[in-house]
């Protein structure tokens, strides 16, 4: 492998790591609030493909406004679904609501195939994206150097939230106890509500990126990267934004850098990720950036 193969790696590689990051944000959000495993996150990343895929086909919408309802109505439609969910489990064990989390995904994943139908749909790309940027001798689609500037940009846009603002305060004062917040007067609901909405809204922007770079919508698409998302997530460490992004960077370089190091191994690519999370959790169960946790008795 020259040196020029090895930096349009890196330029996969860089690519398919922020899309993962970007997923596997509303994975560690919703943890961190509720210590909530939403297994339907990978569902609600394929609902945002799809209605973008609408509002560009059927609606005739200009492809950024398409693009700007599907985060809309995605992020109306997480909220939604922890209102009806997880809300009325949210005192109930832990399994509980893991169980109707799961019962949550096959559900969506079986109305998108009774709605939108099973056969795969091409995915609209807008023409701005089909352009390759040449840098030396490495030919870079447009859509591989946006989609990491654009999961900088988020990440930045949220950590200010999170960090800076009173939302944050009281998003940061919920995880650690929630009900010592809700004696403080902070209104959970609401920022519960706010956490579906803005994990919601990440993975809509995620589906429809991934729509744009591999343009094809099913309605099982977000199973294998919803669930590798998880487990980036918890590499990173599970309630540690910064983690989640870490662990999908991660997983996106070491998946692409074995399989161009290893094309024998091009099969088993999907395996990766769960022979990196054995690993990373007999070195560090906390994950690379988690804190252990102290459980009181």
């Amino acid at each position: 492998m020259n040196f020029d193969v090895f930096l349009q790696h890196i330029s996969n590689a860089l690519s398919l790591g922020s899309l993962y990051a970007l997923i596997a944000i509303g994975y560690t959000m919703v943890y961190g609030i509720l210590r909530l495993i939403n297994f339907a996150h990978g569902d609600v990343f394929m609902l945002g493909g799809y209605i973008a895929f609408y509002a560009v086909t059927v609606f005739f919408m200009p492809w950024w406004v398409g693009f700007i309802v599907a985060f809309g109505l995605t992020g109306i439609f997480g909220i939604g679904l922890e209102r009806v969910a997880y809300k009325p489990l949210r005192n109930s064990p832990k399994i509980s609501i893991m169980i109707s989390a799961i019962g949550a995904s096959f559900l969506l994943e079986n109305l998108a195939t009774v709605i939108f139908g099973g056969r795969p749909k091409g995915f609209p790309v807008p023409e701005l994206f089909n352009h390759v940027a040449h840098i030396g001798s490495v030919s870079v689609a447009y859509i591989s150097l946006f989609i990491p500037v654009l999961t900088a940009a988020l990440l930045t846009i949220l950590l200010i939230i999170v960090l800076k603002t009173k939302t944050g305060m009281a998003m940061r004062a919920v995880s650690t106890d929630l009900s010592a917040a809700r004696l403080m007067g902070i209104d959970v609901n609401r920022i519960v509500s706010f956490t579906f909405g803005a994990g919601s809204v990440l993975a809509a922007i995620g589906g429809v990126m991934w729509a744009v770079k591999y343009p094809q919508l099913n309605p099982t698409m977000g199973m294998i990267p919803g669930l590798k998302c998880f487990i980036a997530a918890v590499i990173g460490g599970i309630g540690n934004i910064s983690g989640a992004v870490l662990g999908g960077l991660l997983l996106g370089f070491i998946e692409i850098m074995i399989i161009a190091f290893l094309p024998t191994l091009t099969g088993y690519r999907d395996a990766f990720a769960f022979v990196l999370l054995i690993f990373v959790l007999m070195v560090k169960p906390s994950g690379l950036l988690g804190r252990n946790q102290v459980e009181k008795v």
